[in-house]
């Protein structure tokens, strides 16, 4: 059995350094005005309901180009970044992110590294074992019904309608559905990191279904920004709260997973224009698939879902990142915690003490010590995403799990290489602008 050291169970840092008589003032029921059962159905959150576009056409190519023509910043990334501002300028964090080092590694894959040594020093650690990807929900070790309130940025929930509206303060009514919420993560990797907990209150364990992903798709389109991503971990690749839930964060630079050479391997049936097309990533260290197309939001969806429920049910652990405002998802499998348990990652690289999940193996590097920021070079980034790949025969399986798992035919004879460029220097100018200057990379 591989297990990771238990650890006390701990409420939200914030919860930790309040007094009691400052709890006791803002409770409604335990007395820590936390998510739970206790606190929450009394409670007053504030509310953005988002235009159900489910069934609405994708918009581009199926390459997912913006050709110059991103659309204006939204209200979502606006509400966003000005509320995990206002919980930054309340001391809500751990440490300071905006204050984090970053470069880009010289090199022709330009990973991004920076040096994070607060998420190092105060992260909460794992609880669980890490060689089962599904595993029950744990009352008792950490869960996302334990934090305060004050983490909560919003509730996101579907419209019935066609607009997306905003509401400053709702109140929580659980006989009228779960609601699903976005939260700061207080220990946070990039400028607006955030949390995205599916229907919070029913105690989801990390365990993905096409109604979460379908929600993580609808807030990375919400957004509408190329610039911030939405990423999924699954248990034994380094998710570290076994309670479902996604990250998202802005960073101004393409990740070098979004940049690499693809092949056409797969698509779903029906029409070309319909279908959603699968590749596979070309010279990059992590074999991955790449999901894109479809006709309507639900088609991709339904496709990487699919494919991720078979994964779990054969305990494959996976990552998942949602890139290009929601339109381009990739699938990675992966085995670094496996390796890892056996003894066969090599020190030098466990001593960096880097978790590779969706950030680092889409190219962005989380270094916990000064050394290593300092010495960071493409070829430890290779020889890291080395052993997180699987051998070629072992993603050749996967590769048929996927494909019947979500009904896709054969495309290898296509062989299409797709290696245009997916931003642009105009469009980079126009999103990065909103970003806080001290967390842009420079190089």
């Amino acid at each position: 059995m591989l297990t990771i050291k238990r650890v006390p169970t701990v409420v939200s840092n914030y919860q930790e350094n309040g007094s009691s008589e400052d709890l006791k003032s803002k409770a409604h029921g335990c007395g820590r005005n936390c998510l739970g059962n206790c606190c929450l159905p009394a409670s007053n959150l504030p509310l953005y309901v988002f235009k159900n576009a489910e069934h609405e056409r994708v918009e581009g190519d199926i390459h997912g180009s913006c050709n110059g023509g991103c659309p204006q910043m939204s209200f979502l990334n606006n509400h966003l970044l000005g509320q995990w501002e206002d919980r930054m300028n309340r001391g809500l964090f751990r440490y300071d992110v905006t204050s984090c080092e970053t470069k880009v590694i010289q090199g022709k894959y330009g990973f991004i590294a920076q040096l994070n040594e607060g998420r190092h020093l105060k992260k909460r650690p794992t609880e669980f074992r890490i060689d089962k990807v599904l595993q029950p929900f744990d009352e008792n070790k950490f869960n996302f019904t334990k934090v305060g309130q004050e983490e909560v940025l919003f509730r996101f929930e579907p419209n019935k309608g066609k607009t997306s509206v905003y509401f400053p303060s709702s109140p929580v009514d659980l006989e009228k559905g779960s609601p699903s919420v976005i939260a700061i993560n207080v220990s946070p990797i990039e400028y607006g990191h955030v949390l995205l907990i599916p229907r919070l209150p029913d105690r989801l364990p990390q365990r993905i279904d096409r109604d979460s992903l379908l929600l993580a798709l609808h807030f990375a389109k919400e957004a509408s920004d190329p610039f911030f991503r939405v990423a999924y971990n699954s248990l034994g690749a380094f998710a570290t709260i076994n309670h479902l839930h996604f990250q998202a964060y802005y960073l101004a630079v393409p990740f070098p997973i979004e940049k690499a050479p693809t092949c056409r391997t797969m698509s779903s049936k029906g029409p070309y224009e319909t279908r959603v097309v699968v590749s596979k990533l070309l010279n990059y260290p992590v074999r991955g698939f790449v999901f894109e197309g479809g006709c309507k939001l639900h088609d991709l969806c339904d496709a990487v879902a699919s494919s991720c429920i078979s994964l779990q049910n054969n305990n494959i652990p996976f990552n998942l990142l949602i890139s290009d405002r929601g339109k381009r998802i990739f699938l990675l499998p992966q085995c670094y915690a496996e390796k890892q348990a056996r003894g066969e990652v090599n020190q030098e690289l466990l001593d960096t003490q880097v978790n590779p999940a969706a950030w680092e193996i889409s190219g962005h590097m989380v270094l916990k010590h000064r050394k290593d920021y300092d010495e960071a070079s493409e070829q430890y980034a290779l020889r890291l995403l080395a052993e997180v790949s699987l051998s070629e025969e072992r993603f050749q399986e996967v590769k048929q799990l996927v494909r019947e798992a979500a009904n896709l035919q054969s495309d290898d004879e296509y062989n299409i290489m797709q290696q245009e460029a997916r931003y642009d220097p105009v469009t980079t100018a126009q999103v990065a602008s909103h970003l806080h200057q001290g967390c842009l990379v420079r190089h």
